[in-house]
C-alpha cells in the first residue's frame, strides 16, 4: 500500500500539462501520455523552436495519437516498434518509425555476429548509433519490460540525456527477469523510482488505469490497478 501511495502522489506541480494531445480533438478514451509544458522545464520552448525530440518505445501498440500530435507540434518523433514493416520509415515530415525494440541489454556478440541486423538494442546504444545526445521526452509502453529497461537507463547514466519520462508501469506480476518474494519485488521497483528522485526527476502526473484488473502481484487489491502511467520531469534539464 505504501508503494501504491508513492506512485499516486505527485512530487512537483505542473501548471501547463498536455494530456494525450496538444490539439482539440483529444478523446478521453486515449491514454493520458502527459508532458509538462511549464516554461521552467524548457519543453514548450524546444517545441516552438522545432528543436524537440521524442523517443517512443512500444510493443505493437496501435495507438499513435500522442506521437502524431507531438510531431504536428514541432517535435522530431522516433517510434521504436519491432512490428513495423521496414527498418526505417519516415511517416510524415517529423515522424519516424524504426523496426527496433529497446531492451535492457544488447545482443550477445555471438548472436550479433550471426544476425548483424538484429533489431534489439539498449537505448544508450541507439542514441550513439543515431548520433542523438538528448531526448526531450521518452515515452515507454513496454508491457512489463519497463522495469529492467529503467534499471538499465539508471545503471548506464542515460537518464541525464532525458528531459521528461512517461512510463506505463505494470504491477500484476514482477516483470521480465524480475523475481523473488513479493516484498523483494516491490523493494526493487521502489528502489528504481527512488533512483529517479536522486537524479532529480520529479513525478508530476500519475494516472491509474481503471479499465485494467485491480491486481497487484497477482493479488486482487481494491482501488488499485495493474497499470499506471507515470510522468516525471528532469528538474536539472537544460
Amino acid at each position: 500500500m505504501r508503494f501504491l501511495r508513492y506512485i499516486s502522489t505527485t512530487q512537483i506541480a505542473c501548471d501547463h500539462m498536455s494530456t494525450g494531445s496538444l490539439a482539440t480533438d483529444y478523446s478521453p478514451a486515449k491514454k493520458p501520455w502527459s508532458v509538462c509544458l511549464d516554461d521552467r522545464f524548457g519543453l514548450a520552448h524546444q517545441m516552438q523552436n522545432k528543436q524537440c525530440r521524442l523517443y517512443s518505445l512500444g510493443l505493437g501498440s496501435e495507438d499513435t495519437h500522442f506521437e502524431v500530435s507531438m510531431a504536428n507540434n514541432g517535435c522530431e518523433v522516433h517510434r521504436f516498434d519491432p512490428s513495423v514493416k521496414s527498418a526505417h520509415i519516415l511517416e510524415s515530415q517529423h515522424l519516424w518509425y524504426h523496426r527496433l525494440s529497446i531492451d535492457w541489454r544488447d545482443p550477445h556478440p555471438a548472436v550479433a555476429a550471426q544476425k548483424p541486423h538484429s533489431n534489439t538494442r539498449k537505448l544508450g546504444t541507439i542514441l550513439n548509433e543515431f548520433g542523438h545526445h538528448k531526448i526531450d521526452v521518452l515515452k515507454a509502453d513496454l508491457e512489463s519490460a519497463e522495469w529492467k529497461v529503467l534499471e538499465n537507463l539508471i545503471l548506464e547514466n542515460v537518464l541525464e540525456q532525458i528531459g521528461q519520462l512517461i512510463f506505463e508501469i505494470h504491477l500484476h506480476w514482477p516483470g521480465f527477469e524480475v523475481s523473488g518474494s513479493d516484498s523483494n519485488v516491490v523493494r526493487f521497483w521502489y528502489s528504481l523510482l527512488k533512483e529517479l528522485e536522486l537524479k532529480d526527476f520529479r513525478l508530476f502526473h500519475s494516472y491509474k488505469d481503471l479499465s485494467k484488473p485491480q491486481l497487484f502481484l497477482k493479488r486482487d487489491i481494491f482501488n488499485a490497478s495493474s497499470c499506471y502511467t507515470l510522468s516525471w520531469v528532469n528538474t536539472r534539464w537544460k
